[in-house]
């Protein structure tokens, strides 16, 4: 019986990738490292020191030390900051709010399993999504060992809620994502708000891909396992 939805935060309740993008791109230069915007939206999930690690290792031939991790994600933080200090906050997703009352309304538990440890956007949670989310039900680059497409923070996500993987469904937009989510063998859909192709999802192991939002809150009142 579905139980519950685990929602990731990045691309599904912000539509914050634009922002994420452009941060890496300029901080990682900073840095002699260099990452393409595609390869950002790629490499969505990771938390930071993956995504860090990953470009050390392509560009030095190792990993990068805990400082180096700490200085150049500060980097990112701030490159990200003044992106929507410039463009305004990161908006909430088209349709998520139709998605999470839907959801609600059926008596479903929703949880946040996100690579991300960008504060700013944490904090944002209960200010627009005010009842939705409790830090008890959410899983966060601070929590995890092993970020996506390692399965462990949707099995964290799983532990948290005292849930089967066959009494959940996962909500993502990123391959890395949907790789993970399916590894915890979990039903995955994949909405597609980004500039991938909906190959890449399907790839990854997605069982459902829609558009946007608004096309999975058109058909979530109705959906069964």
């Amino acid at each position: 019986m579905l139980k519950a939805f685990l929602f990731d935060m990045d691309g599904v309740l912000f539509d914050s990738m634009p922002g994420h993008a452009v941060a890496w791109v300029k901080a990682v230069e900073r840095y002699g490292l260099s990452m393409t915007a595609e390869e950002v939206y790629m490499n969505e999930g990771r938390t930071g020191a993956g995504t860090i690690n990953a470009l050390a290792q392509r560009t030095w031939g190792r990993d990068a030390t805990e400082s180096e991790i700490k200085e150049i994600y500060a980097a990112k933080s701030e490159e990200f900051n003044r992106y929507f200090e410039q463009q305004g906050e990161a908006p909430v997703m088209p349709g998520v709010t139709d998605v999470l009352n839907k959801v609600r309304a059926r008596g479903f538990m929703r949880v946040i399993v996100t690579g991300s440890g960008q504060l700013s956007l944490l904090d944002n949670l209960n200010r627009h999504f005010p009842g939705q989310f409790s830090r008890e039900l959410m899983v966060t680059a601070f929590d995890v060992k092993r970020g996506k497409p390692d399965p462990e923070p949707y099995l964290m996500g799983l532990q948290k809620a005292h849930l089967r993987a066959d009494e959940a469904v996962v909500i993502e937009n990123a391959p890395l994502g949907v790789q993970a989510a399916h590894a915890a063998g979990i039903f995955t859909i994949a909405v597609n708000t980004g500039p991938l192709p909906d190959s890449a999802l399907w790839d990854a192991g997605a069982d459902r891909v829609f558009p946007d939002m608004n096309a999975l809150a058109a058909e979530i009142e109705t959906f069964e396992l």
